[in-house]
């Protein structure tokens, strides 16, 4: 059993997680999620070059005229053919990770089905042309190939990650529970480390101390656990409380660690493909914008420069994914002896902090551009719930004491734009309505994200850029 490297005070929990947090050990390094998406996409590639290998030995039994059909050769038409059905058969996953022999059975049982399927179009089409020993060479020597990279992977995920695919932090907060092998334990009870909703350093310490985990336990004295609950069903991994049949505080499922039954707050609110989907698209339109706009960047950055001394970007604290904190960029628009780094004050229409450039940019949303630096360096998407500052506040209540549903909204990364900002909500929290509209669109992204959605989203979010809450 492990302890937090010293007890921390309050304080010093405060003054490291709001400046550069004290992260545990390994935190810097590839997440056991990021290692098994590399093993994922591995295994998927080796598994494609096994079937064209198949294709090139067939090729020394057979012409290439005879591996054709209607002048076209059949690994293009094989091809697409298998990656449908190695996807849909799951043949790349947790599961296949840890248990070598049902990786071969999916992929194997794909590429038998994707035989069936290239055989039967060429009865449909007549392809009489096509050699039949070619094709049974194909997917022989394919199938062998196939067996060969599953016995690579399996030695790569013992080296890579070890006996246990799945990584595993238990966390004791009052109460005792034994680990299962393999797992992390950290005690925070001498620590009074718990999830505090009136405390968000605590909850970004305890956000970054589970993040490079897949599946986090909590054991924890009663009182706790409706904070704990509320602390898990916000984040991006999967989220366990033990359970001893009181109340189930929001669980999806009921699971079970070591002998005892735990109720499940979370799964995290994307599958890998879905992530992988929602994480390209990001890259793919942050790139292309950064090269786009780069002439307006630098014009609005000498503008900045010239007016007012100063930086011209603002960096500031905000709350991202998992509740952990992180600093967002923005073109500077405040007179920098007058600006508020903690954000308790929000802008006005005739907010005298504010530079002559500065207004133009933030009327038409151009102060945000920066932006696309955080979504590149995986800190932010396009598309997501906005990321707030630490003293935001709604009327006269900080956010999460406006909204007991606040702390849920960061189960993905934060957005530059996103469902609340096209639907109009956006400018000063005035009223605690006006958090409270936003946190609803928040929550309804997160149940209904598609890539689709993100797109559309994206393309409405140009009729909002000038917008009349923009000041």
């Amino acid at each position: 059993m492990t302890k937090l490297d010293a007890k921390l005070s309050p304080d010093k929990i405060a003054q490291r997680s709001v400046g550069e947090p004290a992260a545990p050990a390994g935190y810097f390094l590839a997440t056991a999620r990021d290692k098994r998406t590399f093993l994922y996409l591995l295994s998927l590639l080796l598994d494609i070059l096994s079937l064209v290998a198949g294709y090139l030995v067939a090729l020394q039994w057979r012409d290439e005229q005879w591996l054709a059909a209607g002048g076209q050769s059949i690994i293009y038409i094989a091809l697409p053919i298998f990656i449908m059905f190695e996807i849909a058969r799951e043949a790349q996953d947790s599961e296949t990770l840890a248990n070598r022999l049902a990786a071969i059975q999916r992929s194997l049982g794909a590429l038998g089905a994707t035989a069936i399927v290239v055989i039967g179009m060429g009865f449909l089409f007549k392809s009489e042309d096509i050699s039949r020993l070619g094709l049974a060479v194909t997917f022989g020597a394919a199938a062998v190939f196939v067996i060969a990279s599953k016995f690579l992977i399996d030695a790569l995920a013992k080296k890579m990650i070890g006996a246990a695919v799945v990584s595993t932090i238990l966390i004791l907060d009052g109460l005792p529970a034994r680990p299962e092998p393999h797992a992390d334990v950290v005690d925070v009870t001498g620590d009074d480390l718990w999830p505090d909703l009136d405390r968000p350093d605590k909850i970004d310490h305890l956000s970054r101390l589970i993040s490079p985990y897949d599946r986090v336990i909590v054991a924890c004295r009663f009182e706790h656990r409706p904070a704990w609950a509320t602390f898990l069903r916000g984040h991006d991994v999967g989220g366990e409380i033990l359970f001893d049949r009181d109340h189930l505080h929001g669980a999806v499922a009921i699971g079970q660690y070591d002998d005892r039954d735990t109720i499940i707050l979370s799964r995290g609110p994307l599958d890998l493909m879905n992530r992988i989907q929602k994480r390209a698209l990001d890259l793919v339109v942050a790139s292309l914008a950064s090269i786009l706009l780069l002439p307006l960047l630098l014009l609005v950055a000498l503008a900045i420069r010239l007016e007012s001394p100063g930086p011209v970007l603002f960096r500031q604290l905000r709350v991202g994914q998992g509740n952990r904190q992180f600093r967002i960029f923005k073109f500077r628009s405040m007179h920098v002896e007058r600006s508020d780094a903690d954000g308790h004050r929000s802008a006005s229409r005739a907010d005298d902090r504010i530079t002559r450039v500065g207004r133009i940019i933030r009327r038409t949303s151009i102060d945000e551009l920066p932006q696309l630096l955080n979504v590149l360096r995986g800190e932010m998407s396009m598309v997501g719930p906005r990321p707030h500052a630490l003293g935001s506040t709604a009327g006269d209540e900080l956010f999460w004491h406006a909204s007991q549903q606040y702390w849920l909204r960061h189960a993905l990364k934060p957005g530059i734009t996103g469902l609340a900002q096209i639907r109009g909500f956006r400018g000063a929290t005035e009223q605690v309505e006006d958090l409270a509209r936003r946190v609803r669109c928040d929550l309804e992204y997160l149940s209904n994200w598609s890539l689709w959605g993100d797109i559309a989203i994206m393309l409405k979010t140009i009729r909002v850029v000038i917008h009349k809450n923009a000041y």
